[in-house]
C-alpha cells in the first residue's frame, strides 16, 4: 500500500543537507518515459507521488502539504510465466512430433525457451512497479517504501543521481551517531540470560534495543511521559522472532497466543536469545499507531496509522498522516536515545543488565 492511505511497510532514511533549490527540475530531467517508448530492457525513472502513470512531474503532483512525493518507476516488458510455459509446451509438443523424439533435452529447451521470450517480448505490455518515497523537509528524514536491500541501492542510487545528494538509511549505527554522536562498534557484547556469560557474546546494538524495549514496557508499566509528545502508553506483541546472538541457525518464531509471555519465550530469553522483530503497539489517549517493527535496520511494516477524527480534503487527509508518523517516528526513536544513554554508561548499563536478567529469571516461573 502507498504511504498516503492504507497500510504500509517503510525504511527511514536521513538526507545529511537539503534537497537543492532546484531539486524539483531535476527530477522532472530524469522522469520515467512514456510506455510506448520502453523497449525490450527495462527502464527505471521519476513520476509523480499519486499513482505510476504520473506524469508529467509538476509541483502538483511532486508535493503535498508541504512534503515532497515522487515514485521512483520500474518499467519492464516480461513474459507472464503461464503463457511462457504453454507457449514452450506448444513447441516442444510439435519438435517431438517432428523429430519422432521421446523427449527434448535440456539444452533444446533453454533455446525454444529464449526463443519464445525474443519472440513474445515487443509484443507485451511494461510491467510496473515503484518504489514511493515522501520527504520531511523540516526534520530532513526520507520515508521510502524500499525495504529489501536491493530496493534500497536502487532508491538511494537514483536519488543521488537526481539531487547531487546523498541519504543514509536509518539503523542502530547510524542513529546513534546522528542522535547520540555515539559509536555502537566500539560496544561490547552483552548477554541478558543469566545463564549465560557475556564472554564471546557479540554485539548485536539493535537486537539489544528492542530486547531492552521489551524489558522496559513489562517491568515500568508500559506508560510514559515526554514534554513534547505528552503522555503515551506502548507495548510489543506478536508475532515475536528471537535469534542467539545473530545466527539464524538459532532462530524462535512465536506467533500464536499470547508470545510475550509464552513459556517459549522465556525459554528463548535464558538460553540468551534476543529480540530481532515484535509488533509494537503505541496509543495516546484515543489514537492508536501498530506496526510490525525490525531491530536490524529499523524497518517498519504494517504500519496502522491513527485515523483523522473528522472527515478532511486529501492534502489534510495527508498531513495528518505524515504528522502521525513522525509521532511514530518520534517515540522509537525517542527511546532509542534513552537506550544509546543507558548503554554507552559503563555502571549505568551494567545496573540495567542486571536488572534485565533478573526479569528474564522472573519469566521462567510464571505462569
Amino acid at each position: 500500500m502507498s504511504i498516503a492511505k492504507g497500510n504500509f511497510a517503510f525504511r527511514m532514511l536521513y538526507a545529511p543537507t537539503d534537497l537543492p533549490a532546484d531539486a524539483l527540475d531535476r527530477f522532472v530531467k530524469q522522469s520515467a518515459p512514456a510506455l510506448k517508448d520502453v523497449q525490450l530492457d527495462p527502464v527505471v525513472g521519476w513520476v509523480g507521488g499519486r499513482h505510476l502513470l504520473d506524469l508529467p512531474i509538476t509541483e502538483e503532483n511532486a508535493t503535498c502539504a508541504g512534503f515532497t512525493k515522487l515514485i521512483l518507476r520500474k518499467a519492464e516488458r516480461k513474459v507472464p510465466t503461464p503463457r511462457l510455459k504453454a507457449e514452450c509446451a506448444i513447441e516442444e509438443h510439435a519438435e517431438l512430433k517432428a523429430t519422432g523424439k521421446l523427449f527434448v533435452d535440456r539444452k533444446r529447451r533453454k533455446e525454444i525457451r529464449e526463443g519464445v521470450i525474443t519472440r513474445l517480448l515487443p509484443t507485451m505490455e511494461p510491467s510496473l512497479t515503484g518504489i514511493e518515497f515522501v520527504y520531511d523537509g523540516r526534520s530532513r528524514m526520507v520515508y521510502t517504501t524500499a525495504t529489501s536491500n536491493n530496493q534500497l541501492d536502487a532508491f538511494t542510487a537514483h536519488w543521488r543521481n537526481a539531487t547531487g545528494t546523498d541519504v543514509i538509511p536509518v539503523d542502530p549505527g547510524t542513529a546513534a551517531v546522528s542522535r547520540k554522536q555515539i559509536q555502537v562498534r566500539e560496544w561490547r557484547g552483552t548477554s541478558f540470560s543469566p545463564q549465560v556469560d557475556d564472554e564471546g557474546v557479540e554485539n548485536t546494538p539493535g537486537l539489544d534495543f528492542l530486547t531492552w524495549l521489551w524489558f522496559v514496557t513489562e517491568t515500568q508499566g508500559g506508560t510514559f511521559k515526554d514534554e513534547q509528545l505528552g503522555e503515551f502508553a506502548i507495548a510489543l506483541d506478536g508475532p515475536l522472532l528471537m535469534e542467539c546472538e545473530g545466527n539464524k541457525a538459532q532462530e524462535t518464531s512465536l506467533r500464536k497466543g499470547l508470545p510475550t509471555i509464552s513459556g517459549e519465550a522465556k525459554t528463548a530469553l535464558l538460553a540468551g536469545k534476543k529480540l530481532v522483530r515484535a509488533k509494537l503497539m503505541i496509543a495516546r489517549g484515543d489514537e492508536q499507531w501498530k506496526f510490525g517493527f525490525d531491530a536490524l535496520n529499523f524497518t517498519c511494516r504494517g504500519v496502522k496509522l491513527p485515523e483523522p477524527k473528522e472527515i478532511l480534503d486529501a492534502p489534510s487527509t495527508f498531513q495528518n498522516r505524515m504528522c502521525n508518523l513522525g509521532v511514530m517516528r518520534d517515540i522509537v526513536l525517542n527511546f532509542f536515545d534513552r537506550f544509546c544513554d543507558l548503554r554507552n554508561t559503563s555502571a549505568k548499563w551494567s545496573e540495567e543488565v542486571g536488572k534485565i536478567r533478573e526479569w528474564a529469571a522472573d519469566k521462567q516461573g510464571s505462569k
